[in-house]
């Protein structure tokens, strides 16, 4: 997939495994980045005023780009895939479709609306709540381990992005602990 373009509905899971992760990393869940409720009811409150239409989708990019950033900064190898580091076709065409979505937000208001009133303490409940986890991914989680630091978590292959590793990318999160994030990574070659 690493050459292919995600299709909508690639990219839509691709959206809910990015939002169930940076929902429960806040600092109201797993404290993993300095950010507290922003993808919650907080922050509906504070950007639904200032960007009436697409305030879901700016609270979504204030928590991915803080989220990403965190990531990098406790984990970034070379030439690995993250959930927040895809190739740039795959981000491309998140973003493509990101816009059609901000044109046209009615559709994911109901999985912003989820993410917000979640209350989950488990991120495997939360992905499962969105449909964006199933038991093959929960099934594989059993065979990942974590580094000797406790920092990341390394997936088994090389390079294959597909629908699959895309939520395992997401659920391997859910070996982390509170306050101390593991960031899942595929070796990219």
């Amino acid at each position: 997939m690493s050459a292919q373009i995600l299709q909508t509905t690639n990219a839509l899971l691709l959206l809910k495994l990015r939002l169930a992760v940076a929902r429960y990393g806040e600092m109201d869940g797993a404290g993993w980045w300095n950010t507290k409720g922003v993808l919650g009811r907080l922050g509906k409150a504070g950007l639904s005023r200032g960007f009436p239409a697409t305030h879901y989708f700016a609270q979504a990019r204030v928590v991915f780009a803080v989220a990403s950033a965190r990531c990098a900064e406790v984990f970034s190898p070379p030439a690995c895939y993250t959930l927040w580091n895809l190739p740039p076709a795959v981000e491309d065409s998140l973003d493509s479709q990101w816009q059609e979505w901000c044109r046209e937000p009615e559709s994911l208001i109901p999985l912003f609306e989820r993410v917000a009133s979640a209350s989950s303490t488990n991120l495997l409940d939360l992905l499962t709540a969105l449909d964006a986890t199933d038991s093959a991914t929960r099934n594989q989680l059993g065979e990942l381990k974590l580094s000797a630091q406790g920092k990341a978590v390394q997936l088994p292959g090389i390079g294959g992005l597909d629908d699959s590793t895309l939520k395992l990318l997401a659920a391997a999160f859910s070996l982390g602990c509170k306050g101390a994030v593991a960031v899942p990574y595929l070796r990219a070659e």
